[in-house]
């Protein structure tokens, strides 16, 4: 009897021994078994800290309206496992999920693949089955060591590099850099999509020739008040509409995606596809507004420090209210110092709850720890769905509520408020 969806992912949390287990040689042996083909010249594969999944889809928005047939893998997800990865546009149907499952366990033969591992090679294998124009593949951790990175990217895209998840990669930038350096190849385009540059980013460039390419230095963007600027080889495309939001955040990250884009093709950068990109873009969970009950609501997916300067740096922009709550959980690996502290002076009500059945920080506890460093209300309920109740039953209208930490809690907000995202 063929397994439901539900089914599947269950399976497949159960077939290694742990839930992250980072290297390349059991993935590559599967990939093997399936025979994967990339399009020549055309897997984008994108690392950093922050910002690539809107990297991700704003290269697919510009190759989308180039006409493309695109892959799209990204990581995690908010509402349903589909989202992970898209299809010419559109969310792979559970039905092509249930056949992709089917492939990779054929192929795996006993190989003790991780949920993460066993999603990124089905997704693979259905890019191959359906023979996409290009393939964008978004790193899960790191880099070097990521089921991603077990092909060849024809485009290696950094986005940021800042400290997460320090107990895979290390404890200071250059040994994070260097594994997220790990997705450069030699003789290829590799581009770096902040300021400054890593050291270790450019010596790993140097010691396989990889041809790096630097924001700032090989491509960049200058914005006024109501337009933008982006340049890169002699191309300028100047008087571009703004994304939204248009910070330097949102910017460096159309710009990095406008960099590797161009060096593909030039006509993918054609003005009128930088402005179609901008007028129609939105990633769910990314400072996503909605109004509900008169009540204004925002979900952000930040989790570590850098995201949440970004987030706060966004509430601090936006016309000011009497009050504002923040709805958080977090992963108890995660810096709570280093997320909190940008928010000091913003905040006058938080709500915590756990990210995660087993991986977050219990509700009670982040409670304790927020009464200590912060003068704001605290309170508490387990779950997402029970804290953004609170939030709403104890928050006047007309004032915000911003919901935050993890994929794990946006996700299950949105949820329980009955809202959809694309």
């Amino acid at each position: 009897m063929s397994r439901s969806l539900a089914e599947w992912l269950e399976y497949q949390e159960s077939l290694h021994p742990r839930e992250i287990e980072l290297g390349l040689d059991r993935s590559r042996l599967v990939a093997e078994r399936l025979d994967l083909r990339p399009p020549p010249g055309r897997v984008f594969t994108i690392a950093g800290t922050n910002g690539k999944g809107s990297t991700a889809n704003y290269l697919n928005a510009l190759m989308a309206a180039s006409g493309w047939r695109t892959g799209v893998y990204t990581s995690p997800h908010l509402l349903r496992y589909n989202e992970r990865i898209r299809l010419d546009g559109e969310l792979v149907s559970d039905a092509a999920l249930v056949s992709a499952f089917e492939a990779v366990d054929a192929a795996r033969a006993g190989v003790p693949l991780t949920y993460f591992e066993f999603g990124t090679l089905s997704a693979l294998w259905l890019f191959t089955e359906a023979r996409l124009d290009a393939w964008i593949l978004e790193v899960g951790l790191g880099g070097r060591l990521d089921a991603v990175n077990l092909v060849d990217p024809d485009f290696s895209l950094i986005t940021t590099v800042d400290f997460d998840h320090r107990d895979w990669l290390g404890d200071t930038i250059d040994a994070i850099a260097t594994e997220k350096a790990g997705i450069l190849r030699p003789h290829r385009p590799g581009f770096y999509g902040d300021d400054p540059l890593p050291a270790a980013i450019r010596d790993r460039a140097d010691a396989i020739a990889a041809d790096l390419r630097v924001a700032g230095q090989d491509f960049g963007y200058e914005r006024s008040s109501d337009s933008w600027h982006w340049w890169t080889d002699g191309l300028h495309q100047p008087d571009l509409p703004l994304p939204e939001p248009s910070d330097d955040t949102q910017l460096a990250n159309l710009s990095l995606a406008l960099a590797a884009a161009a060096t593909c093709e030039r006509d993918l950068v054609a003005a009128h596809n930088i402005s179609a990109v901008t007028s129609r873009f939105e990633l769910s969970g990314r400072f996503q507004s909605w109004s509900c009950d008169g009540q204004e609501w925002i979900f952000d997916v930040a989790h570590n420090p850098q995201a949440a300067g970004v987030l706060a740096q966004r509430l601090r922009e936006l016309p000011p209210v009497p009050l504002t709550t923040l709805v958080i959980g977090l992963h108890a690996n995660k810096d709570l110092g280093g997320f909190l502290a940008p928010f000091a002076g913003l905040i006058q009500r938080w709500v915590c709850c756990r990210a995660g059945r087993s991986a977050g920080w219990d509700a009670g506890a982040l409670a304790s720890r927020l009464e200590a460093v912060s003068d704001a209300e605290v309170l508490y309920e387990e779950t997402p769905g029970e804290a953004v109740t609170l939030a709403g039953a104890a928050m006047p209208r007309s004032e915000r509520i911003i919901v935050c930490g993890s994929f794990e809690v946006v996700g299950p907000a949105i949820a329980s408020l009955g809202l959809q995202v694309n």
